[in-house]
């Protein structure tokens, strides 16, 4: 990043802590900068001290969501990067067929595949995080989007090959990937604000222990009419978050074969529809709906709203609390909830 970036993301953490930085109150970036006695621009770290995303304390969190769509058909699996992701939203994309929207803000992992295409309900989440967006192709109504900046993105229909490669072990269109050095790189080149503008509402427990309240749910599946879309999470009581399986099979980081192990699992319903002969969908995530957020072994039934853009668990009105670690998001049809999902003590 360059120093009046930086400068900027230093300028917006002292505007938090003056506000309340832990209470996740949503500031911009004014671009702001010290400037030293040599009268240069002076550069100082940024300090969000827990992570915006997963709750997770650390010394500095700057920089900017990144979300991208990652193929989740089974001849991309298993897919880089997914371990390193603070949210991943596994979403409907043709019939039984889903996709991963991956969010990184707390750290990039050095590579993030297979990448795959847009959808306009995709491209609505990103603009809800202030995401820069990664995708590799789009349907009509998300390319329209797309040319029209609906977010700050880069694409692989006109990277490829440059800021995406192909992977020489996987046939298309299951083998673009894009690298940690090509996405700082486009941001670069493209000119995009690379420090977080905005801070989410999100809530979280100091610790997994703290989250005792609710129905015991040690295994837990989420379901589908293709076996091959159909998770499992088992419990692990020692390290307090979830192993998470597809049709028998765990789910594993191909980067560095670390097991996918999210502290929440939270299931939303929302109506889809069917717009065409491919099997294409529409999805409202206007309304908000029922949902069910597992962690620390319990199940707790809510409901889930859109609050500045983001899917949000919501309990007595105000944002239910995760725990700090990753969290799956599984966007399900309206309805499904009582069908679909399953758990046990």
């Amino acid at each position: 990043m360059n120093g009046t970036k930086l400068a900027g993301a230093a300028f917006l953490c002292t505007a938090l802590l003056l506000t309340g930085c832990t209470k996740n109150d949503e500031v911009m970036n004014n671009g702001a900068a010290a400037e030293t006695a040599d009268g240069e621009t002076g550069i100082e770290q940024a300090l969000l001290e827990t992570a915006p995303f997963t709750g997770v304390p650390g010394e500095s969190y700057p920089m900017r969501p990144i979300l991208a769509t990652v193929n989740n058909h089974p001849l991309a699996r298993p897919q880089s990067g997914l371990s390193k992701a603070d949210i991943i939203y596994e979403v409907l994309a043709e019939g039984n067929i889903t996709r991963l929207l991956a969010l990184y803000q707390s750290g990039l992992p050095d590579e993030i595949g297979p990448i795959r295409s847009a959808r306009d309900y995709f491209i609505d989440i990103a603009a809800g995080l202030d995401a820069f967006y990664i995708a590799h192709g789009y349907s009509p109504d998300a390319r329209e989007m797309l040319a029209d900046h609906a977010v700050d993105s880069v694409n692989g229909m006109q990277y490829d090959g440059t800021y995406f490669e192909r992977s020489r072990d996987r046939k298309a269109p299951h083998n673009s990937y894009i690298s940690k050095a090509h996405i700082e790189d486009a941001m670069t080149d493209l000119h995009i604000e690379e420090t977080i503008r905005k801070v989410p509402h999100l809530s979280f427990h100091p610790d997994a222990e703290s989250a005792k309240l609710g129905e015991l749910a040690t295994t837990v599946v989420v379901g589908s009419a293709d076996p091959n879309f159909t998770s499992t999470y088992a419990f692990d009581a020692d390290k307090r978050v979830y192993t998470r399986e597809v049709n028998g099979i765990l789910t594993v980081d191909k980067a560095d074969e670390t097991h996918v192990t999210p502290a929440n699992v939270l299931v939303v319903e929302a109506p889809y529809e069917t717009i065409d002969s491919e099997g294409r969908q529409s999805l409202d995530l206007s309304k908000g709906g029922r949902a069910v957020l597992f962690q620390n072994g319990i199940a707790l039934d809510t409901e889930w709203k859109m609050i500045d853009g983001i899917i949000t668990p919501v309990e007595n009105g105000v944002p239910a609390k995760f725990v700090p670690g990753q969290t799956w998001v599984h966007i399900v049809p309206e309805q499904s909830i009582g069908q679909s999902v399953t758990y046990t003590p």
